[in-house]
């Protein structure tokens, strides 16, 4: 379908994505692939129901009814959390917005579709971390003998020392890495195109130094640190799959650890974080560690684990009740996408 053909939708959408996002918002790359995913997930979700492709969506098809159901599928069908079905909203809403402005009359079903879906609340839930034992099984379960053990096992290894993301490990280029001095730094763009340079453990920077030589990777500044078997640039989908891979392998070797229902690449995030809270790093210290821009995300993000809590108590008693003596006690889903989504 040829571009003067497509419907007004699919014009504004377009231009949505390729002048206004870049150029005008400001937005960050990664809330731009955000945006692109929630959208395509819609599409989906419009083809399945309505058996219309990208290109033959008008906005009249995106009415309350369309977009209540295709978020009530996301989370029923494809599993989202309640945050993920927040973040595909705003992305509705954004484009709702942008929409409105240029075109009034034609945008006003979907926008105020939109309007109407409220944000869902979301359950508090315990932040989820690995032991310190957890960590050290699954950094030794690659196979650094074979190709792709090699690179997972300095992927798991360079997670855990940076507490990065795992779209700032995927955007990680050669460029970004340093060694200096036995030191070993790493330059991350985190959100808002905001960067940071943090300084890692030495193992980990002398192996993510031998990985770059044995992959003929040092030296080439623009190629991506980490790839996937088909493409340069390694995906979150991949690392996910990667988590997802030895998690199970963990388990099956370890049946009485790993416990949790669900470890995700940000599990390892709030691992880091609490590990170096439990070191006694000043909170301040991890704050701009893992690049956020408020001490209060900080404070949440990265709690006490139980694992202290009840270190500190048990201090607390062998100090002070220690001369006591104890008494012994008896007891008793395919369809066409645009071009510019892809």
């Amino acid at each position: 379908m040829r571009k003067n053909k497509l419907p007004e939708f699919m014009l504004l959408l377009e231009q949505f994505f390729t002048e206004y996002m870049p150029l005008s918002s400001g937005l960050s790359p990664n809330t731009t692939r955000s945006y692109k995913h929630a959208f395509r997930l819609l599409f989906q979700y419009v083809y399945q129901e309505k058996k219309k492709n990208a290109g033959e969506i008008l906005f009249r098809d995106l009415n309350f009814e369309t977009i209540d159901g295709f978020l009530k599928w996301i989370e029923a069908e494809r599993g989202c959390s309640v945050s993920t079905r927040n973040l595909r909203l705003s992305a509705l809403a954004s484009f709702a917005g942008y929409a409105q402005n240029r075109n009034f009359e034609a945008a006003t079903v979907f926008a105020n579709a939109v309007k109407r879906v409220p944000v869902k609340k979301e359950a508090v839930q315990p932040r989820i971390t690995f032991t310190l034992d957890e960590v050290s099984i699954l950094l030794r379960l690659p196979d650094p003998g074979k190709r792709m053990g090699f690179r997972d096992q300095v992927l798991l290894n360079l997670m855990y020392a940076s507490g990065a993301r795992a779209q700032e490990i995927c955007d990680l280029k050669v460029r970004d890495f340093l060694a200096e001095k036995n030191l070993y730094k790493l330059t991350i763009t985190g959100k808002g195109n905001k960067t940071r340079r943090i300084v890692i453990a030495r193992p980990s920077g002398t192996l993510l130094e031998r990985y770059l030589e044995e992959t003929g990777k040092a030296g080439r500044l623009e190629a991506y640190i980490f790839s996937s078997q088909t493409h340069p640039q390694m995906s979150i989908s991949c690392i996910e799959e990667i988590y997802k891979k030895y998690i199970m392998l963990a388990r099956t070797g370890h049946p009485e650890m790993f416990l949790e229902k669900r470890y995700t690449p940000h599990t390892m995030r709030h691992t880091t974080a609490t590990h170096m809270l439990e070191a006694g790093v000043p909170i301040m210290a991890i704050k701009n560690f893992l690049g956020h821009s408020s001490i209060s995300t900080t404070e949440r993000y990265a709690e006490l684990s139980q694992g202290t809590v009840n270190r500190h108590i048990r201090d607390w008693n062998e100090k002070w009740f220690s001369h006591q003596k104890e008494n012994p006690v008896t007891q008793k889903k395919e369809h066409q996408l645009p071009d510019f989504l892809k």
